[in-house]
């Protein structure tokens, strides 16, 4: 093998301290050329970041407020933007140096290269100190202003009950549509929407468009007009009006429009209402869908609500065996619930009215809920033989094609006591500090965004409200659109136990009855959901046919804040 001489490398002296090195065109040693030329002149030691404490948000130049987490790339970006020079070096690494949280300090060290001298590049490491400044952002600003907004929706449906906007609300929650409402207020009949800006109402149309039949007008209204720069300040409004229909109502539908909706029987229910109006006729399992547009070229109003519904008993109930989804055709005998309810001397007196008609009769029909009635069983429906309908549709149907009696839905008369708590509760979306902000006993759960105008009509907002908890109890794709939460009784027995063996610990001082109180403490926070329902369903009916519907311990969530809350406590 050949030997081959290494390649001879010419050396020089360093011009400053004498040091043997590769020549380059300022002759000096890597130290010497950091201490004769700075590449981080020009570029500041210390800066300052803005920030919004009421909003989360920084302050990206020149004028965008971003939500940034401690130490994330977008804050690194935004504390990058605030040095001035950055752009005359190259920079290869950028990072942050742990500070204490409530220091108001960022530290971010940089490594930058730069060109001093010709083939000579110079890199070097620094840092940079940001102080925190506290601060408004401008949108922050216009809220502490009171009635400061540019677009506001008047959300409206001309009916006599509030279930609608209790549903809505809980769409708009598990949405998180309201993030950028400004505030929110109740009106006669409906609510209003605020909002800082016209994008941000938009938004919040188009949602309310892809949940519920709505109509939509805008408008807008000048403020102030500057002739000089050519730029106005407007508000904007809204109009959103919701179809005067609900679940389980009553609906006649003129004949002409029934003919060109699928040949539907005029007399129908509406079985659910989404982003269109899905009526069903009970007598053929016939459905169809009502649009928005189709509903606003020629609108029709309910025959009557689920206040107008009577109770009555199945007595023979025989399927015909027709099905379509989750309905079954079926020929029931039915007789009103007040037949078999023993009359005193007193009571026997009273006027055939009080009773809506008479005690001895039985009514023949044709149902869909073939598939969940069983004899014995207590189903709401529409007494048509002793009602009276100002409606010139109904006027003009043919009298022996009017059934008498229209079953809707199946009745629970054992329902659960109203003393009873449920295991379950919904959230609440309106919080203003001038209604009271709706916060309750138990902890800003309730009656949702309604109900706060004065007091006014109490009794009718709870009733409602309950008759909107019974829905979704019975209605299984309605607990599906909105999120539920573990109520106070599934936590009660953990905490009760928990304490009371704390106490226990505390008196005896030994810490191996805590661990055990603890232990004890978790098995029975699981165990009274199911529990609960399992002996509230069997104490309802023996027999099992008219068992309560209940709510699934799978099918509730967490409150996480609330959770956070007892965490802190701890």
């Amino acid at each position: 093998m050949e030997f081959v001489p290494p390649t001879l490398v010419h050396r020089v002296l360093c011009a400053d301290c004498g040091t043997p090195i590769e020549p380059n065109s300022a002759n000096l040693c890597i130290p010497c050329l950091r201490n004769s030329v700075d590449v981080t002149e020009g570029i500041p030691k210390s800066a300052s970041i803005n920030y919004c404490r009421n909003c989360d948000r920084f302050l990206s130049p020149p004028a965008t407020w971003t939500i940034a987490q401690p130490e994330s790339r977008e804050l690194l970006a935004i504390c990058l933007k605030k040095l001035k020079g950055l752009n005359k070096v190259r920079l290869v690494d950028a990072g942050f140096i742990w500070t204490e949280p409530h220091s108001k300090r960022l530290r971010v060290k940089l490594t930058i290269q730069k060109e001093v001298f010709t083939s000579t590049i110079v890199e070097q490491v620094f840092e940079v100190e940001y102080v925190v400044q506290h601060g408004q952002c401008p949108d922050c600003t216009k809220l502490a202003a009171k009635n400061t907004w540019q677009a506001v929706i008047q959300v409206r449906q001309k009916v006599s009950h509030k279930r609608t906007f209790l549903f809505l609300e809980q769409l708009i929650l598990k949405h998180n549509a309201h993030k950028d409402t400004v505030s929110i207020k109740e009106v006669k009949d409906g609510l209003d929407f605020y909002y800082a800006h016209e994008s941000h109402a938009q938004k919040m149309v188009e949602f309310l468009a892809s949940v519920v039949p709505v109509q939509t007008i805008r408008s807008a209204q000048l403020i102030s007009r500057d002739t000089h720069s050519n730029t106005a300040n407007y508000k904007f409004t809204h109009s959103v009006q919701i179809v005067p229909i609900c679940k389980d109502d009553l609906v006649c539908i003129p004949a002409k429009q029934a003919r060109s909706l699928s040949n539907i029987s005029p007399l129908t229910i509406c079985s659910r209402v989404g982003n269109t109006v899905h009526l069903l006729d009970p007598s053929t399992l016939q459905e169809t869908d009502v649009t928005s547009p189709v509903y606003w070229r020629e609108p029709f109003s309910a025959l009557a609500s689920v206040t107008d519904l009577v109770e009555f008993i199945v007595l023979d109930i025989e399927p015909s065996g027709v099905v379509k989804g989750k309905h079954v055709l079926a020929d029931a005998e039915v007789a009103p619930a007040n037949s078999f309810v023993s009359k005193s001397g007193n009571d026997a007196d009273m006027d055939m009215d009080s009773h809506h008609g008479s005690l001895d009769t039985t009514y023949h029909t044709r149902t869909h809920l073939g598939g969940i009635l069983q004899p014995g069983d207590t189903v709401m429906g529409y007494w048509l033989t002793r009602s009276n309908f100002n409606s010139t549709a109904f006027e003009s149907l043919d009298s022996s094609r009017i059934p008498d009696v229209i079953l809707v839905k199946k009745s629970y008369p054992n329902r659960r006591k109203k003393s009873k708590q449920r295991n379950w509760k919904l959230k609440s979306m309106a919080k203003e500090a001038e209604e009271g902000a709706g916060i309750n006993e138990s902890g800003g759960y309730g009656r949702g965004a309604l109900g706060r105008r004065g007091g006014l009509d109490q009794k009718k907002v709870e009733r409602d409200y309950e008759i909107f908890l019974q829905s979704i109890e019975e209605d299984t794709d309605m607990r599906a659109a909105i999120n539920l939460y573990k109520g106070q009784s599934l936590r009660a027995p953990a905490v009760s136990t928990n304490e009371m063996d704390t106490g226990k610990s505390r008196a005896a001082g030994s810490s191996k009855k805590k661990g055990m109180a603890a232990q004890f403490a978790m098995d029975v926070d699981e165990a009274p959901a199911g529990a609960a329902d399992a002996s509230e369903t069997a104490t309802e009916d023996g027999r099992g046919r008219g068992r309560l519907p209940r709510v699934k311990l799978d099918e509730l969530l967490d409150d996480m804040e609330e959770l956070a809350i007892h965490d802190e406590e701890e």
